[in-house]
């Protein structure tokens, strides 16, 4: 029994924060179209809504069929893949961003961002080819690893780029910021199962750090959109200041 009570522990505290992390992005999918900031984020609200979708459907086959079902074990698989290509399209959207006053730099990253996810399927399919029975063991393991890696390194790079052209957009930095956040959860989590040789324990642990990641995400993307609201309001009402009657 004492072998079990850090494992539940864990359990328990993985699930905590998965609640708190569909709560948080409902509460700014809500505030998005409530203060009608839907269109100008353009990828943001909808990097939401997908991360929103998997994981209440995620919970409800949780809560109906139990975490070693062959239910979960599918709608798990099948929606991570969408996770890590909704992350690599945010980052893409995010150098859209950075690159809106730069369009020769923005002809050359699209280009570069196409030819890296080429790549980073036809690695992956390598391995599907070798282990053609076991897609969702192998394959999707591989590309979802594969391209988590390939977001961490060019949201990486991002950063590094709006400090070179020095972009005062304080909010576009924030919400790299909070990406790099999240995709450090599945880098500590390879590292620990690695290190451990994939032992229980270890997975319930990088299953937590995957949340707690994603939950860290939520909260600096939480105070950028608060905060690019704010200054927008201020903006607007020196524009506009109120007369005194």
């Amino acid at each position: 029994m004492r072998t079990l009570r850090p494992l539940m522990h864990s359990n328990l505290v993985g699930h905590a924060i998965q609640y708190a992390g569909i709560f948080a992005e409902a509460a700014l999918v809500v505030y998005l179209a409530w203060t009608s900031q839907w269109k100008r984020h353009g990828g943001v609200p909808l990097y939401l809504t997908s991360l929103l979708c998997a994981q209440l459907t995620r919970a409800y086959v949780l809560h109906e069929f139990g975490e070693t079902s062959r239910e979960y074990f599918y709608v798990y698989w099948t929606t991570d893949p969408l996770l890590v290509i909704s992350a690599f399209l945010i980052v893409c959207f995010f150098f859209r961003c950075a690159c809106r006053n730069e369009e020769k730099m923005w002809r050359f990253i699209r280009f570069l961002l196409a030819f890296v996810f080429v790549v980073v399927v036809g690695i992956s399919a390598l391995t599907f080819f070798r282990n053609y029975s076991h897609l969702f063991t192998y394959f999707v393991y591989e590309f979802n690893q594969n391209l988590y890696f390939t977001c961490l390194v060019l949201n990486t790079l991002l950063y590094l780029l709006l400090q070179y052209i020095e972009s005062i957009d304080d909010q576009l930095g924030l919400l790299v910021c909070g990406v790099g956040v999240q995709f450090a959860g599945p880098t500590a989590t390879l590292a620990l199962l690695h290190i451990t040789g994939g032992e229980r324990f270890a997975q319930s642990l990088g299953s937590s750090i995957m949340r707690l990641c994603s939950f860290g995400m939520l909260l600096v993307w939480a105070y950028a959109i608060v905060l690019g609201k704010s200054k927008e309001t201020a903006a607007a009402r020196r524009e506009h200041p109120v007369l005194a009657g």
